[in-house]
C-alpha cells in the first residue's frame, strides 16, 4: 500500500513474521527497488521527541528510510520538481509507532520528519549515494531549508 500521492514517492508499513521468540522484517529488498535507487550505504538516527530533521532535499540522492516502530512521526513532503505531474504538492503522513514502515523519497522532493511521540524514535536510511561522495571528498548532494525563512516549506 503506498499512502503518498507525489508521483516517485513510496511509503508503506512492513509486516513482521511474528512467532513465539518475537518478530522478523524484511526492511530492504532489492527485488522491490529500481536498479537505479539500490543503496549504497546505510545509517542509523536517533530523534527525539518533539523534534524534527529537516526540511531538505537532494539533488541526485534517493532517499530509502526506515522508520522502526519506536515512536510516532509525522514524515512531510513538497514535491519540487518542475517536469512532474505533482509539482507542487504538499502532504503530511502520519508514521504510527509500532509499525515498521518505509518511505522512499526521490531526488527533489524536499522532505522532513518529526518525532511527535513521547518515546525517542528510531530511523535507518538505505541512501542510493554515498555522503559526500567516495571517501568523501565531494560536495553533501543537499538542500537545506530550515534556516530560510521565505521558504514555502516548513515543518510545523
Amino acid at each position: 500500500m503506498n499512502k503518498s500521492k507525489i508521483k516517485g514517492v513510496k511509503v508503506k508499513v512492513l509486516e513482521p513474521f511474528v512467532d513465539k521468540r518475537g518478530f522478523l522484517v524484511e526492511v530492504f529488498r532489492k527485488d522491490f527497488l529500481k536498479k537505479e535507487i539500490l543503496p549504497v550505504m546505510a545509517y542509523v538516527s536517533l530523534t527525539y521527541p518533539k523534534i524534527s530533521r529537516g526540511p531538505h532535499m537532494h539533488l541526485k540522492q534517493t532517499d530509502y528510510f526506515c522508520f522502526l516502530g519506536t515512536s510516532r512521526f509525522k514524515l512531510y513532503l513538497w514535491d519540487n520538481r518542475p517536469d512532474s505531474p505533482t509539482f507542487k504538492r504538499y502532504e503530511e503522513i502520519d508514521i504510527k509507532e509500532k509499525e515498521i514502515t518505509i518511505a522512499i523519497i526521490p531526488p527533489k522532493v524536499v522532505h522532513g520528519y518529526k518525532n511527535i511521540g513521547r518515546k525517542e524514535g528510531f530511523i535507518i536510511n538505505f541512501p542510493n549515494k554515498l555522503y559526500r561522495g567516495w571517501k568523501k571528498k565531494t560536495r553533501v548532494d543537499e538542500v537545506r531549508f530550515e534556516d530560510m525563512p521565505d521558504a514555502e516549506f516548513k515543518i510545523k
